[in-house]
C-alpha cells in the first residue's frame, strides 16, 4: 500500500493505492493530521470495491476549517473526513466504511437533549447533511464510531434528540407486537367470515369492511417482519419488506376514505345511490392508487438513490440504533405519506361529522328517542373505527415525543383489525332478525344490493 501526503493549513491529505490480495476486509489507516495537536481519527477502508479492478487509488482529506460544511442549524463536532475513489460513486456497500472520530464534548445548559449523530455531506444533492446509510454507535466519552455504506464527507453532529427511549421503545414493541397479531388474527378471522357467510357477501358494506381487513392484514404482518427482515445481509429482502409496508399502510389509508366514501352515499344522499359495477370501481380505487403511487416511486428510485431500505431508529438514552426496514428518504416519508394521510383524514372527519349529525337528527325527530341512546354513540364509535380517525394522532406528536400520545396510538391502531372484526359481526345478521333492523347499515346495504341486481 502506497501513500503520499499533502498537508494544508486547514486541510490534509492522503493518497493510498489499495492492494485487496493484502488485506483481510478492510484497510485500517489513521486519517491525516492537520496539525500535531491534531486529534487521531481511525479509519477501517473495505476493499470490496477495489476487487477486481486494476486502480485502487483512493483519496482521504482531513478538513478542521468547517466553513464550506455548515448549514443552517448544523453543530458539526469533529473533523471533516473526505472518502473518494478517484473517478467512481462508491456506495451500497455490503462491508461498511467504519471511521472512529475523537469528538467535541459539549455541555447542555438547556431543557433539550442532543446526542451525536453520523451523517455525510450531500454535494450531489443539496449541499445538506443527511444519515442515509450511516450508523452511529457512541464507544465512549469522546470517541464515536460511524459505519457507512458509501464514501462521501462524514463529520459527527450535534442533533436535537426527537427520538424514543430506549426503555419506553422496548415496551412499544411489545405492545406493537402483541395488538398487530391479534389485529391480523382477527382480520383473517373477517375475511373467513366473508367468505363462508352469504349473508356477509350479499352486503356492499361487508365487502368494503374486508377489503380494509384485507389490507390491515397485510400492513400488521409486513410491520411484524420488519426487524427481523432488516437483519438479512441480503438487501433485496428489506427492500421488498419495506415496500410491502408502505403499500399496505397506503391500501389501509385509501380503504378507510372508501368507506367514508361509501358511509356518505349511504347516509348521506338519503339511499338513492345505483353505481353500475360499483364494487369493481372501488377495488380499483383502494389497490390500484397505492399501487401506482408506490410503482411510480419504485421507478424514480431506480433513478436516484435508493430510499427504500435500512431504517436506523435512534434510540435517545443510550445513543444506540434499531434497525428496522423503511423509507430512508425523509422528503418521500413525510412529502408522501404525510400529505397522502392529511387528504383522506379531512375528508373521513368531514363525513363522520356530517353522518353523525344525521343520525343524531333522526333519532331527535323519533318521539321515543328523547335522549342519544348508547347504541347510536357505538354506532358513532365503530364508524371512527373504520374511517381510522385515530390515525390523526400522528398529528399530536409532531415533531416532539409525546408517550402518551404515543401508547394511545400504538393502541388504538393496531387493535384496529380486532375494532372492525367487532363492527362486522354487529352488522352482519341473520335474515330472521334483518327484518327487526331495518335502519342498521346492514340493511340499507341489502336494498342497495337488490336494487343493482334489477
Amino acid at each position: 500500500m502506497k501513500n503520499c501526503e499533502e498537508s494544508l493549513q486547514h486541510h490534509a491529505m492522503t493518497v493510498l493505492n489499495i492492494d485487496p490480495t493484502l488485506a483481510n476486509g478492510h484497510v485500517e489507516i489513521t486519517a491525516p493530521k492537520v496539525s500535531d495537536e491534531a486529534r487521531t481519527i481511525q479509519i477501517w477502508i473495505p476493499v470490496e470495491p477495489f476487487q477486481n479492478v486494476s486502480d485502487g487509488i483512493v483519496g482521504i482529506v482531513t478538513s478542521n476549517s468547517i466553513q464550506q460544511f455548515i448549514t443552517k442549524n448544523v453543530s458539526i463536532m469533529s473533523e471533516v473526513i473526505q472518502i473518494e475513489v478517484f473517478g467512481r460513486d462508491i456506495a451500497n456497500l455490503t462491508n461498511p466504511l467504519i471511521i472512529h472520530f475523537s469528538v467535541n464534548n459539549y455541555t447542555n445548559n438547556s431543557s433539550k437533549r442532543y446526542t451525536y449523530s453520523c451523517q455525510y455531506y450531500d454535494k450531489q444533492g443539496n449541499n445538506t447533511w443527511k444519515t442515509d446509510g450511516c450508523n452511529t454507535t457512541q464507544i465512549s466519552d469522546g470517541v464515536v464510531e460511524c459505519s457507512c455504506d458509501h464514501m462521501t464527507p462524514f463529520a459527527v453532529l450535534l442533533v436535537e434528540v426527537n427520538n424514543i427511549d430506549g426503555q419506553q421503545w422496548e415496551i412499544l414493541s411489545y405492545i406493537s407486537y402483541v395488538g398487530c397479531s391479534l389485529s391480523a388474527v382477527f382480520s383473517a378471522f373477517s375475511v373467513l367470515t366473508f367468505i363462508f357467510n352469504r349473508n356477509a357477501r350479499a352486503e356492499v358494506s361487508s365487502s368494503i369492511h374486508v377489503s380494509l381487513s384485507s389490507a390491515l392484514f397485510l400492513l400488521n404482518m409486513s410491520f411484524m417482519f420488519s426487524e427481523w427482515a432488516a437483519t438479512w445481509t441480503v438487501k433485496e429482502v428489506c427492500v421488498f419488506t419495506a415496500v410491502t409496508i408502505h403499500y399496505s399502510l397506503l391500501c389501509s389509508f385509501t380503504w378507510m376514505a372508501v368507506e367514508a366514501l361509501h358511509l356518505y352515499l349511504l347516509l348521506g344522499r338519503v339511499f338513492n345511490i345505483y353505481i353500475k359495477h360499483y364494487m369493481v370501481k372501488l377495488s380499483l380505487i383502494g389497490w390500484g392508487v397505492p399501487a401506482v403511487l408506490v410503482g411510480c416511486l419504485l421507478s424514480i428510485q431506480q433513478l436516484t438513490r435508493p430510499f427504500y431500505g435500512y431504517k436506523n431508529v435512534t434510540l435517545s438514552n443510550s445513543n444506540a440504533t434499531n434497525l428496522v426496514c423503511w423509507i430512508t428518504e425523509p422528503l418521500i416519508l413525510y412529502g408522501v405519506n404525510l400529505c397522502y394521510f392529511t387528504i383522506v383524514f379531512l375528508f373521513n372527519t368531514i363525513v363522520l361529522i356530517t353522518v353523525s349529525r344525521q343520525i343524531f337528527k333522526l333519532k331527535k325527530v323519533d318521539n321515543k328517542h328523547k335522549k342519544i341512546p348508547v347504541k347510536d354513540a357505538s354506532t358513532v364509535l365503530g364508524f371512527m373505527c373504520l374511517l381510522g380517525t385515530s390515525w390523526g394522532l400522528v398529528f399530536l406528536g409532531s415533531g416532539y415525543t409525546s408517550y402518551p400520545i404515543l401508547y394511545v396510538f400504538c393502541i388504538s391502531n393496531t387493535m384496529q383489525g380486532f375494532s372492525i372484526f367487532l363492527w362486522m359481526c354487529r352488522t352482519t345478521r341473520p335474515e330472521k332478525q334483518k327484518a327487526a333492523h331495518t335502519k342498521s347499515l346492514s340493511s340499507v346495504d341489502t336494498f342497495t344490493t337488490e336494487k343493482q341486481k334489477q
